[in-house]
């Protein structure tokens, strides 16, 4: 199985059953709310990450900064332990490609982004670079 893919459904599975919500109408914040155990006017009492749309109760927010910085630093760690960037690192790629439908618009620019990559980061490594190299090669081999 793609190693890439397991460690995202267990950090994936980790997020789920962190207690926060989405919301993006007063609908759906008041929901959230209640939820909670709160009132829509208990504002002081959560905490909203960002620009997503999504909050957690401010006694969590702490939990939650350090269970995404854990997953980044298990994501890098990964990265890191891939000497050839023919394992954890093509593995990635070839996920977050298939994802962002390379093979549909020969841009990997979605797929990059998926992973908090850019161009310039790639070009300053050899393991990513060949990691992505093989992994473009699959995903024209994978659509004959």
């Amino acid at each position: 199985m793609n190693s890439y893919l397991m460690l995202k459904q267990i950090q994936q599975k980790e997020v789920d059953e962190f207690p926060f919500f989405f919301a993006f109408s007063n609908k759906q914040f008041e929901e959230g709310m209640l939820k909670f155990g709160l009132s829509p006017n208990d504002t002081e009492k959560i905490y909203r990450f960002g620009d997503t749309g999504g909050y957690c109760l401010r006694t969590d927010a702490d939990r939650l900064r350090e269970m995404m910085d854990r997953h980044a630093k298990e994501m890098q760690k990964a990265v890191d332990n891939d000497p050839t960037g023919e394992g954890f690192i093509l593995d990635m790629f070839s996920y977050e490609l298939a994802n962002h439908e390379y093979i549909v618009t020969g841009d990997v620019t979605d797929a990059l982004r998926a992973i908090d990559l850019t161009l310039e980061d790639i070009e300053k490594n050899p393991r990513l670079q060949h990691g992505l190299k093989l992994a473009i090669k699959r995903q024209y081999e994978e659509h004959r």
